[in-house]
């Protein structure tokens, strides 16, 4: 490679090192996977040294993480938050081991192994056993003050209890969200017809970076702390600080090994390459420390990261397959999603048939054609994914596949918003996929909640011509349902009886399962409480929508123009007919007794007269509010059938009484704040 070569390829791959690091930080949506990523990051590597005086001022090789936001305090960490070099080679982790030997000939060193969880690395700074501060790593220098949000996450010690705490002490470790969590999100989003999220790494780093706390406490994020730093300390080694944070009740991954020789640290690392579909997060690899806290401290570091620590990093899962066919999906707020679909293979330990494509712009990324052979691997290890094509084996005359330019379903042209990669349907009145989309999520358990009503049911009655909007639900009689395939006359009383028990879910759950689009359950509630009625919101004008916290201008245009529509106006006047909510409970009754005024509630175990979305609705309207989990701010556990054990005991050593389905209905029935 000649001088000018060299300087022109250090150009391109800075520019495109930098472009995947945006997407991954600030975006949240990478584009290849990490093992791609480190490739890139080392040819840059590799040539910055060949040709120092090309490498260029802004060199991603330089920077550790991400740059902080605008929207969080930006705090200077007191110790540099770096990032750890990294290998996917045995041999390269043997050549670490001999370096670390070689520099400290005389002593003897042992190794600390630990799972390298997939998720965002966070500091947490104690002062006098109190939680003062939760800081993102940032750029290593400073990062995000988090710290209201990561409150929310219960795993995170708010108080440390013991004897000889130091006065301060920081703690560092991973804010991680468990796949079974990130799979029920997804159900949720798909059900909403919303697109999947991609991975549980980055859900957990767009979580932590939302501007409503209690939105981030719905996500259920855990933590796995992984240091402890404390200058009055007197450790001799780092599982020393690892034992010590377990006494002190941090939630520390029990699967640490000490090692005291490669033979022994390659051990580990394919024991968990092939257990780690038995933790509760994802991995991507072994994180391996030199435990002796005097011989880490005589290593020292380089510019980016410790001389005494190095991360082990699985290649991801792929293999190659066959592109059979592209198909087109179409969502209830009509974005069209392309799917590819594979020749079946094993993957992961599943069979794989279809992967997304996400949208046009990836199509066109990938340069795909029809008889591909493409290389397919799970993101995050959940969702399937096309990361590259072997072109060199692409079929003679292979047809390159274009995005649809008119709807799969309507054969309506297709249209493109400015400044987004989707495409959609603009038919959202006539078009099935849509129509069916919007029943769908009209029905969903975090909308009107009608159990009874599936979404084979939903598809069954628009198809029979029963069902066209969601008013149509409320007009449906015995005979329609008892004539369909699969009911008999208890199903369908069960299904009316959802129906009519679905009049009673508050104005905010109402507002959200109209499927207006971009107006999320949150953006529901907070529109709910400031105009209290549905009129007051039809009414409002785009300025009073933008003073609402959380409503910028792409939600205000979307409700303005939902609320213009004739038919949309139609619909909500029908649905008001039928008896459903469409003011807040305080707006239509001011003087409503509210017997659990100022009390915390946490619910707990199955009940029998009342279900638990019923149940919630009618503490909320009795003035409690509902909590996830139990704490010393807990006024009553509402106990149910098969209650859960840790909550009942905490609730006995907290002091928190504990009420029964019977007791509860009966506080609630009182006319005085108990």
């Amino acid at each position: 490679m000649t001088r000018l070569e060299a300087q022109q390829e250090i150009v391109r791959l800075t520019a495109l090192v930098q472009r995947h690091n945006e997407l991954y930080h600030q975006q949240g949506r990478p584009e290849i996977s990490d093992y791609e990523f480190d490739q890139l990051l080392a040819q840059l590597v590799q040539l910055e040294k060949q040709f120092p005086e090309f490498r260029l001022p802004d060199s991603p090789t330089q920077m550790v993480g991400e740059k902080p936001t605008k929207n969080f305090a930006i705090v200077y960490h007191r110790y540099p938050m770096l990032s750890l070099g990294n290998t996917y080679s045995e041999d390269e982790l043997r050549q670490f081991v001999q370096r670390i030997r070689k520099l400290m000939p005389e002593a003897k060193v042992s190794f600390f192994c630990e799972l390298k969880f997939d998720g965002v690395a966070i500091s947490l700074l104690y002062e006098q056993g109190k939680l003062r501060q939760v800081v993102t790593r940032g750029d290593g220098e400073k990062g995000d003050d988090i710290t209201q949000n990561a409150r929310t996450i219960t795993t995170i010690p708010q108080q440390i209890q013991g004897t000889s705490i130091p006065a301060t002490f920081e703690v560092r470790g991973e804010a991680f969200m468990p796949r079974a969590h990130f799979k029920m999100l997804n159900k949720t989003r798909i059900a909403n017809g919303e697109e999947p999220l991609a991975n549980p790494r980055n859900t957990a780093a767009g979580t932590l970076k939302m501007l409503d706390a209690r939105l981030v406490a719905q996500r259920l994020l855990d933590f796995y702390p992984y240091s402890l730093t404390a200058e009055s300390l007197s450790l001799s080694t780092h599982a020393a600080g690892i034992r010590l944070l377990t006494q002190w009740g941090f939630n520390v991954s029990p699967t640490y090994r000490q090692c005291n020789s490669l033979e022994e640290i390659m051990d580990y690392i394919n024991h968990w390459e092939v257990q780690k579909e038995v933790l509760p997060g994802d991995i991507d690899g072994i994180v391996i420390k030199v435990n002796d806290l005097s011989q880490q401290k005589q290593l020292g570091y380089t510019a980016k990261s410790p001389r005494w620590a190095i991360a082990y990093k699985y290649k991801p899962e792929n293999v190659y397959t066959t592109l059979e066919q592209v198909s087109y999906q179409v969502g209830r707020t009509g974005t069209v999603t392309p799917v590819a679909h594979l020749k079946p293979i094993l993957l992961a330990g599943t069979v794989v048939k279809r992967a997304s494509l996400h949208n046009a712009n990836e199509i066109k990324r990938l340069q795909l054609h029809l008889g591909d052979t493409v290389l397919v691997e799970k993101g995050g290890d959940i969702i399937p994914k096309i990361t590259g094509v072997m072109a060199t084996k692409r079929p003679p005359k292979s047809v390159p596949i274009s995005f649809i330019t008119h709807c799969p379903a309507c054969s309506t042209p297709l249209t493109q918003l400015e400044g987004e990669v989707v495409h959609y349907c603009p038919n959202e009145k006539a078009c099935p996929p849509q129509r069916i989309g919007r029943l769908k999520h009209f029905v969903h358990r975090k909308a009107m909640h009608i159990e009874s009503i599936g979404e084979k049911t939903i598809t069954l009655l628009f198809e029979r011509g029963l069902v066209h909007t969601p008013a149509d639900l409320y007009t449906l009689r015995y005979q329609d349902i008892y004539s369909l395939e699969g009911f008999q006359a208890v199903s369908a009383r069960n299904l009316l009886q959802g129906i009519a028990q679905s009049k009673e879910i508050p104005f905010e759950r109402v507002l959200f399962a109209l499927g207006i689009r971009h107006v999320g359950a949150t953006v529901a509630e907070k529109l709910a409480q400031h105009f209290q009625h549905i009129d007051a919101l039809m009414q409002a004008s785009m300025e009073d929508m933008l003073a609402i916290p959380e409503v910028g201008e792409k939600i205000a245009q979307s409700l303005y123009a939902y609320f213009q529509d004739e038919a949309q106006r139609r619909l909500i006047a029908n649905l008001r007919a039928a008896g459903l909510q469409f003011r807040t409970a305080s707006s239509s009754a001011e003087t409503m007794p509210q017997p659990l005024a100022g009390k915390r509630l946490v619910i707990s175990g199955t009940f029998l007269g009342i279900t638990r979305e019923a149940l919630k609705i009618r503490i909320k309207q009795c003035g409690g509010q509902l909590l996830s989990a139990m704490s010393s701010k807990v006024d009553y556990l509402v106990a149910g059938e098969k209650v859960g054990p840790s909550k009942l005991t905490a609730a006995q050593e907290l002091g928190a009484n504990v009420l029964s389905e019977t007791e509860i209905m009966d506080l609630m029935a009182k006319q005085a704040p108990a």
